[in-house]
């Protein structure tokens, strides 16, 4: 890499992160009593150990602005230092307004720019792309990037090949502009529309407006071809990858740390193959939170850095692939003091943070009756966290409830 910078070229650094993720959580041995499965085939299949599932009082907006306030103080900004606030998500809490525009009020933020990006489980890497663009064009000093999922109000809790593989969070990034050397480097970003169809929410669009009929049929549940989805994806992150590395002028040998969407490991093990790259270079967190769609990017990158996985000087790149089917990577020549983000995370209790709600309109429980069910049950069950055995998954062997 050219350590060197023309004159007025502006570069975007990631000077803050954060994350959140909500309290309760949901495991195998949970999802045992829901639905015809196993602890063991969702593990051999997927890695996925368990998931969080946010409270009733949680949402979209509520999650992604503890998480942005936590990014902002490790940044060590106010919060209307931020210009721009860019928000990923396919599960926003309304259709309109956007769900940037609740997170910027409910982060005391008073000048910013606020929408949402759509490109599903892509749309934390699109909206880092977009804050690197506007930093670059001089149109903003500091843009909040999040990503933020409540995906378990939209799973159909009788389909085992959907309900097991997703949970709710958040995480987020502050860029800020500046003319030293290093930040964000090569951008590579795709859409292949071929796939439209492949993982969807049939109804509640303008084609299927919400209806009796669509809400009997089941279709405001995601849906979801698996084997098709498990193909593009082990493609396409690995080309993805490999074309940001060669637009910042390195080597996937150059690169530290690889923070991969987080949907199956499989996937993440198909890309370090196509990579010719050992799998200690693959940062996997899947196990605790299973797929978070636009939220799994930026709370793996969170954890690493507070894990000390990432120093100054590391070379890191973000790579995801979604819905639509869209991709997105970016290289990053990390530069902030990973020591920051534990205070950043210390600084703010979600406890402080309030989404402001409509007047005169209450909602229903958001919590699925299945989920609610489950989660009204007195203790927990811990699933033991030994080595998966070998041979083919078996189904659970006590009744459905």
């Amino acid at each position: 890499m050219n350590d060197t910078n023309p004159a007025g070229i502006r570069r975007a650094h990631v000077t803050g992160w954060g994350r959140y993720a909500p309290s309760q959580v949901l495991t195998n041995a949970d999802l045992e009593r829901m639905v015809d499965t196993s602890d063991e085939w969702i593990r051999t299949r997927t890695g996925i150990r368990e998931r969080r599932v946010a409270a009733a009082h949680e949402t979209t907006a509520s999650m992604g602005a503890v998480a942005g306030l936590r990014a902002i103080r490790t940044a060590g900004i106010e919060p209307d230092d931020i210009d721009l606030i860019l928000l990923g998500t396919l599960t926003p809490d309304y259709w309109m307004p956007s769900t940037a525009a609740l997170v910027k009020e409910a982060i005391g933020n008073t000048k910013a720019t606020a929408f949402d990006v759509m490109a599903a489980c892509s749309g934390f890497v699109y909206g880092f792309a977009t804050a690197q663009a506007y930093i670059q064009a001089g149109l903003a000093k500091h843009v909040l990037v999040i990503g933020a999922e409540l995906l378990t109000r939209f799973l159909d809790y009788t389909d085992r090949s959907t309900c097991i593989l997703f949970g709710d969070g958040a995480g987020a990034v502050v860029l800020s502009a500046s003319d030293e050397p290093g930040g964000a480097l090569g951008v590579e970003m795709t859409t292949e529309p071929q796939g439209a169809y492949m993982i969807w929410l049939p109804a509640g669009g303008s084609k299927a407006p919400p209806s009796a009929d669509t809400i009997s049929r089941g279709e405001h549940y995601v849906r979801m071809e698996g084997n098709q989805t498990y193909r593009f994806a082990t493609k396409t992150m690995a080309t993805t990858a490999l074309e940001s590395i060669r637009r910042s002028g390195l080597a996937p040998e150059d690169i530290d740390l690889f923070i991969p969407h987080q949907a199956n490991i499989r996937i993440i093990e198909a890309v370090a193959k196509g990579l010719d790259l050992p799998m200690d270079k693959m940062f996997v967190n899947l196990d605790k939170y299973g797929n978070t769609s636009a939220a799994s990017v930026p709370i793996a990158l969170a954890e690493a850095v507070n894990e000390g996985r990432v120093k100054v000087g590391d070379n890191v790149v973000i790579v995801a692939f979604g819905a639509g089917f869209t991709s997105g990577a970016v290289t990053i020549n990390w530069t902030a003091d990973p020591a920051r983000g534990r205070a950043g995370d210390a600084a703010v209790r979600p406890e402080d943070v309030t989404v402001r709600a409509p007047v005169d309109w209450d909602s229903v429980d958001p919590i699925p009756d299945a989920l609610a069910e489950l989660m009204r049950r007195p203790g927990s069950i811990d699933v033991p966290l030994d080595d998966v055995a070998p041979g083919e998954p078996e189904r659970a062997h006590q009744p459905v409830g």
